[in-house]
This record gives structure tokens, C-alpha cells and sequence, in this order.
């Protein structure tokens, strides 16, 4: 797949494309993708997902507190996945929003993707205040020659999700639903880096990660279990997120992934974690041995999960 924000080159050869967020990649979606890339496919054409970037929410309501499920990258690799050709990333500003929608479709669909099928939601939007709908697009199609392949509601509908159902399942700790919604595990991505040194002295090391993208949605703080891929491998372990009230007095909120049977160093390294399951909120302990008896528990039980569910 090949990634771009530059439309100067046109895809010449003509495209099948699709227009969206697509925060999470989730089911609904994928069934978008799928039925892009399949028609691609039928038609001898590249497969084009145009999304935006920063999330138009960002932009427009510069108090919108809105978090995302994927960073740009994990996107990219989940939409890779599905067999698309091109992901466009368009950034979105101000004078982009104010674009009419005989500018976009004529600028963007037209001459620069040289759109000949263009796949889109039942209840998809576009152009200056979203003034645009369909019918519309409808129009432009006959005008412009690019057929319109409409997902119906009840397509949508059959899976009854949305990346605002998904986000809040991560914000209240229901993992389940969350991973469900997607169809796949929640993932964070970041990069290893050095703690403060407790996780060692309670015999439980840990993995400290640290996650550049402040627009990414990190879930409820609390115990989870987890699994990660690391040099080639796949280990388990549990993470809490949370500000360690027991042994910090900072305050920060953390993330720390103990990873079961591994002991390889691994600071300085990018890492990415599938959160899979819940275990309890985070919680203060009235003294060190108490959170490491906990600690063992919160083991026990992960092992317990990993064991009935993955093994």
C-alpha cells in the first residue's frame, strides 16, 4: 500500500476510491474497504481511501477534547491489511473546510484521484458546512462520469457501531466491547522508556511506555491484560494505567506493561501493546506489600484469562 499526502501525480489509471475518518477501522468499516477494494479489484482499478488529517473535530472546534483510537501509523497498517492500494491523507485546515462541494468533487475526485467509482455511507456529507449530501453526489457523478455506490443503512446498520461507541467502551474499561466493536484488539504504540525503577523492586519489571500522540485515546486507567510481538514472538503480560498512588507523588499518569517470561531488555524500543481484557481499577494500597500481593493476584488472574482464551 502506498501512503501520500501529495496529489500533485494523478492516478492516471483511474480509481475506485472511499472518504472518511475511519477512526479505529472497526467492523462497519471494514466492510466498506472490503467492498471497495473487491469492486477495484472487479474493474481493474487502484483502491483509494481519502482521509484527513488532523481529525476535522481539531479543527473546527479548537476546544473539542476529542481523542482518537488510531494514530496515523496504525491506520495505515490496519487499512493495509484489507488490501487497499493508496491511503491519501489530506490535510485538514480552515480554508480546506471552506471549500464548496463542486471544489472538492472537481479538485480532489475528479482531476487529481481521477475517481471512476466512488463507494460511500448512506448518511456521508461533504462540502462547506456539510451542506452536501448524496443526491448530490449523485449530480456530480452524471456531471463528472464516476458512479456512485451508495452503503445502505441496513449494510451499516447489520453492525450497529461507530468509532463514539468504541471510545467510550475504552473510556469506561469495557475492553470487550471495545475489541468486539473493532474486530480486533485495542492497540497502543509507543516507545520503552526508563520508569522510575519501583517495578524492579517489587519483582515486577516493567516495560514504562510512552505514546508521542497526544490525540490518542488511552484507556481507562485501571489493570489490564495484554499481548505484544517482540522478536518475532508473541508475550503476554498485564499493564496498568493509572498514576501509581501507592508509590508516586507526581501524579502523571503512567503506563507500565509487565510482560510475562520475558526478561530482554528493551528500553529505547517501540512497542505495541493489544490490550485484551480487563482486571480491576486502579487503586491505592496502604502499604508496598499490599500492592505486591495484589500485584500477584492480578498475575494469577491474567494467566488464568490468557490460558482459557488464547492458549
Amino acid at each position: 500500500m502506498k501512503i501520500t499526502s501529495a496529489l500533485e501525480s494523478a492516478f492516471e489509471s483511474g480509481t475506485v476510491v472511499t472518504i472518511g475518518t475511519f477512526d479505529g477501522v472497526h467492523i462497519g468499516h471494514k466492510k466498506i474497504i472490503e467492498r471497495l477494494v473487491a469492486k477495484a479489484k472487479e474493474e481493474q482499478l487502484q483502491s483509494v481511501v481519502l482521509t484527513f488529517f488532523p481529525h476535522p473535530r481539531m479543527v473546527l472546534h479548537q476546544d473539542s477534547q476529542i481523542k482518537l483510537l488510531n494514530t496515523i501509523e496504525e491506520k495505515s497498517q490496519r487499512l493495509e491489511a484489507l488490501g487497499l492500494d493508496h491511503l491519501v491523507i489530506k490535510k485538514f485546515t480552515p480554508e480546506f473546510s471552506r471549500s464548496t462541494a463542486l471544489e472538492f468533487v472537481e479538485d480532489l475526485l475528479v482531476n487529481k484521484l481521477k475517481t471512476k467509482h466512488l463507494i460511500i455511507g448512506y448518511d456521508h456529507r461533504f462540502g462547506r458546512n456539510r451542506a452536501a449530501n448524496i443526491d448530490d453526489l449523485r449530480e456530480f457523478g452524471k456531471n463528472f462520469d464516476f458512479e456512485v455506490i451508495e452503503i445502505s443503512a441496513q449494510e451499516i446498520n447489520e453492525v450497529a457501531v461507530s468509532s463514539t461507541k468504541i471510545r467510550h467502551a475504552l473510556q469506561e474499561g469495557n475492553v470487550k466491547m471495545a475489541n468486539r466493536y473493532l474486530g480486533h484488539p485495542y492497540m497502543l504504540s509507543g516507545r520503552v522508556v526508563h520508569g522510575q525503577g519501583l517495578g524492579k523492586e517489587l519483582k515486577f519489571p516493567t516495560a514504562n511506555l510512552q505514546i508521542a500522540e497526544n490525540y490518542k485515546l488511552i484507556p481507562k486507567p485501571g489493570v489490564y491484560v495484554v499481548r505484544s510481538q517482540i522478536d518475532g514472538k508473541r508475550v503476554y503480560g498485564m499493564m496498568n494505567i493509572g498514576t501509581k498512588p501507592t508509590v508516586n507523588v507526581d501524579g502523571d499518569q503512567y503506563i507500565e506493561i509487565h510482560l510475562f517470561d520475558f526478561n530482554r531488555d528493551i528500553y529505547g524500543e517501540d512497542l505495541r501493546i493489544e490490550v485484551l481484557n480487563w482486571i480491576r481499577s486502579e487503586q491505592k494500597f496502604e502499604s508496598v506489600e499490599a500492592l505486591k500481593l495484589q500485584l500477584k493476584k492480578d498475575r494469577k488472574m491474567a494467566r488464568s484469562y490468557i490460558k482459557k482464551h488464547h492458549d
